[in-house]
């Protein structure tokens, strides 16, 4: 079971504006970090997704947050547009994965794929 993750971001203060608005539909909030080079996010009081200042960033990295329904993927989706990030995968389901596979893909301002996902049918 995973406790934490941590990407790399090239501009800290791009990646936290983008993750601030982005993760914010799924109850997702910052709370720690010091403000110029790494932040936390999460519920507190558990900080489980971190970025942090690289000087060479790895692209690709895919990671999933789960959402609670569809209605949330979809505004997960919109708002990390607005923030800045690339679409890569409109809301919809994704049957190839299983029937109630409900998800939408977003690329960061570093090129990682972020994921919002409900399981749960309509």
């Amino acid at each position: 079971m995973l406790d934490h993750i941590t990407i790399g971001v090239g501009d800290f203060a791009k990646a936290q504006a983008f993750y601030d608005a982005a993760l914010a539909p799924l109850g997702i909030t910052r709370f720690a970090g010091d403000g110029r080079h790494f932040a936390g996010y999460g519920a507190k009081p558990k900080a489980f997704f971190w970025i942090g200042v690289r000087d060479a960033i790895a692209a690709g990295t895919h990671i999933a947050f789960t959402a609670p329904d569809r209605a949330t993927v979809d505004a997960f989706h919109r708002t990390a547009l607005a923030a800045g990030g690339r679409d890569n995968g409109a809301p919809g389901l994704r049957p190839q994965y299983h029937p109630n596979y409900y998800g939408a893909f977003v690329l960061d301002p570093d090129g990682h794929n972020i994921e919002a996902v409900c399981h749960q049918p309509s």
